[in-house]
């Protein structure tokens, strides 16, 4: 038994290193067929060597697709959790699959991979980015018995947030149909971003109203979180207000809490990320709560 968890511990190290290490360009390369697809991994099963009956459900942003998450998703398997990255809907195909499609949607795709992670999991962790994380904090509201949130890039509100609405509205009289196409800042938006290589470059504005929507419930009853929470935020993120992360901070209830602010990256930074500590952080959270 002894030879047998050594043999693991000698596994999952060598594996972590490779995916802490590894370029994240370089392994886009090596996986291209895989950014459109969801993902499960599955931990040890009860008995094995390494097997902790816990899960991570990881929910990408908006516009995005859950090769956003895939790394991290890696090496938290490598360290014995069972990880499903889901796919939202409207999301990995191309933008006009975003038409008609709401929040309430991808708050059910959320409650449904929650739901099936807890079919074999002892404790279910949900860690998201973006409006990934905004849901992440709508779910936990009913799911008390979540093991703990990982809130990265979160939103308490988006940048010029109340005049922005009031700017989607009337482009929404205009034409209902209307597309924009992203802006990016020019340091941290590169062409060469996996962010940026892996998302829709243009979308239905009417899709922007539903992303309002979703950070305005999260917001709404931060005072019921209660559960463990570590949250990250890039000191340079250009798409929410930049107090966002100390807000939420504030206003949650978890006892057990912490925030990292992440060096001059950008907005959603855990694909392009090479600041392997910020992978550990998150690993540490996990294992402390």
């Amino acid at each position: 038994m002894v030879k047998q968890l050594l043999k693991f511990a000698e596994k999952a190290v060598g594996k972590a290193k490779s995916i802490l290490f590894v370029d994240p360009k370089l392994l886009y390369k090596q996986e291209r067929q895989l950014i459109n697809q969801p993902f499960f991994l599955a931990g040890p099963s009860a008995g094995e060597a390494g097997s902790n009956g816990k899960g991570v459900l990881l929910v990408h942003g908006w516009s995005s697709t859950a090769y956003e998450v895939r790394r991290l998703g890696k090496y938290l398997n490598e360290n014995g959790y069972t990880v499903l990255g889901l796919m939202l809907s409207g999301h990995g195909t191309v933008p006009k699959d975003l038409e008609n499609v709401t929040a309430q949607d991808w708050i059910t795709d959320v409650e449904k991979g929650y739901g099936k992670l807890k079919e074999t999991c002892d404790q279910v962790y949900v860690a998201g980015t973006s409006i990934g994380a905004s849901i992440a904090l709508i779910l936990a509201e009913q799911e008390k018995e979540m093991a703990g949130l990982v809130l990265m890039a979160t939103p308490h509100k988006l940048r010029h947030e109340k005049i922005g609405v009031v700017l989607v509205k009337l482009a929404l009289c205009l034409n209902p149909k209307q597309y924009r196409t992203k802006f990016y800042p020019p340091t941290f938006g590169s062409a060469e971003s996996i962010t940026r290589m892996i998302s829709y470059q243009s979308y239905p504005v009417a899709s922007v109203l539903e992303v309002f929507e979703l950070v305005r419930r999260a917001r709404k009853n931060l005072g019921s979180i209660s559960q463990p929470c570590l949250l990250l935020q890039s000191t340079h993120d250009h798409m929410v207000a930049k107090d966002s992360m100390e807000k939420i901070y504030e206003k949650i209830s978890s006892k057990k809490k912490k925030k990292i602010y992440i060096q001059k990256a950008y907005h959603t930074f855990i694909p392009d990320i090479k600041n392997e500590h910020v992978f550990k952080d998150i690993l540490n959270f996990l294992e402390e709560n």
